[in-house]
């Protein structure tokens, strides 16, 4: 709650009568504009575990958006936040991902050898890392904006106690935050130092500082209970009680992605298997795929990226919009809500769910491949206009 940011939205009772809506832009708002009897059907109700409506939508409430910024408005505060409030979720969820129905099965596609072999940057001057990740959450416990502070805690004393039985290649270590002291055999966290190198590298999350996440409850009770797992040659990382239970990350420098995907889907394989060991599992369903926090994470929560220096091509005016037709989604080199610094952006696959895993992967090489092809015509001088509207045109 912060008046000075007017985030003043209740969040445990929403009030009587709807909120004045006509200046937000986000797909929450836009479904109550549209249905406002589904604010007064869902006033005052809470999951089992009390997981009010207030919670879910707060975040949507107190950020009006940017008319050129759609954000999805809500989040969720458990497992059943998706069925107790469908009727407000299932609109929103389409509009985030194209259309995706109420009734709709999540496919899953952990084929490798269906994976596009394109070698997306072959003279190796335009990206400098490529990454998969995706989220999971714990079945049993209330997602990051509702969870309890034992809740937490408990969620990554049987997360570490897991990740700390991997071998192999996936091998490493837990570092709790600075200034952490839920984890007994680091009280206090890692150093200062630390945490600073691995930020700066791109492979730790910030402290949640934007109204965005702070109005959903993301940055309770911080930093204790938040960490890092990474593997000894930190090419893989498992993030803990950020804005999902888990991140499970894989990254290196380079374009091979076929690499970095093959390292991901064995990571999935491995921390599930030792989480079913201590006789637990993840949330998932047919219609949702994985269950997370935000519902633009829904299906495979996956996101196949490459970290690009492509100056020319996004100083195009309709750069963000050719993204958009291809499936993609660019971001500034430091995260959602950065902005991009000399070019340099990270290229996703911009939905996460309808597709199976390996095909959002192809999806993103054959879009960042083909935005290499582009960055080097242009430095060329050569025009790319009737490429990059056939590319548009094409769609994904």
């Amino acid at each position: 709650m912060c008046e000075e940011k007017d985030a003043m939205f209740p969040h445990d009772k929403c009030p009587s009568s709807m909120p004045d809506l006509s200046k937000h832009n986000n797909c929450m708002a836009n479904q109550l504009k549209e249905n406002p009897e589904l604010y007064k059907k869902y006033v005052g109700k809470k999951t089992k575990n009390g997981v009010p409506f207030a919670k879910c939508i707060k975040t949507g409430m107190d950020n009006k958006g940017h008319p050129m910024i759609k954000t999805v408005g809500m989040v969720a505060g458990d497992e059943e936040s998706y069925e107790k409030f469908k009727d407000l979720f299932d609109p929103v969820i389409a509009e985030r991902h194209n259309g995706y129905a109420p009734d709709a099965k999540q496919p899953t596609n952990l084929d490798l050898s269906k994976m596009d072999t394109t070698k997306i940057d072959p003279d190796g001057d335009i990206v400098l890392t490529t990454r998969v990740r995706t989220g999971r959450s714990i079945r049993g416990f209330c997602l990051p904006p509702c969870c309890s502070f034992e809740e937490r805690r408990k969620v990554e004393e049987l997360v570490v106690k897991g990740l700390k039985t991997l071998q192999g290649d996936l091998k490493g270590d837990y570092y709790p935050l600075h200034g952490s002291c839920s984890y007994i055999r680091k009280l206090g966290g890692m150093s200062e130092e630390k945490e600073e190198e691995l930020r700066n590298a791109g492979n730790l999350f910030q402290h949640p500082d934007s109204t965005l996440l702070l109005s959903s409850g993301m940055g309770r009770h911080w930093p204790d209970a938040r960490g890092i797992y990474h593997n000894e040659a930190r090419n893989f990382f498992v993030w803990l009680n950020e804005e999902d239970h888990t991140r499970i990350i894989s990254m290196q420098k380079g374009d091979n992605i076929q690499e970095v995907s093959a390292r991901f889907i064995n990571a999935c394989a491995q921390v599930r298997k030792v989480l079913l060991g201590q006789g637990y599992d993840f949330m998932h369903n047919d219609h949702l795929g994985y269950i997370l926090t935000c519902p633009s994470n829904l299906g495979t929560g996956l996101r196949a990226g490459a970290m690009m220096k492509i100056p020319l091509l996004s100083a195009r005016e309709n750069f963000k919009e050719m993204c958009a037709k291809m499936g993609l989604q660019a971001r500034g080199g430091k995260g959602v809500d950065s902005a991009s610094v000399g070019g340099l952006f990270d290229i996703s696959n911009k939905d996460r769910i309808g597709m199976g895993e390996v095909d959002l992967i192809n999806l993103m090489i054959r879009g960042t491949s083909q935005f290499v092809k582009w960055e080097k015509a242009l430095q060329k001088e050569e025009n790319i206009d009737e490429e990059v509207k056939a590319a548009m045109e094409k769609g994904y």
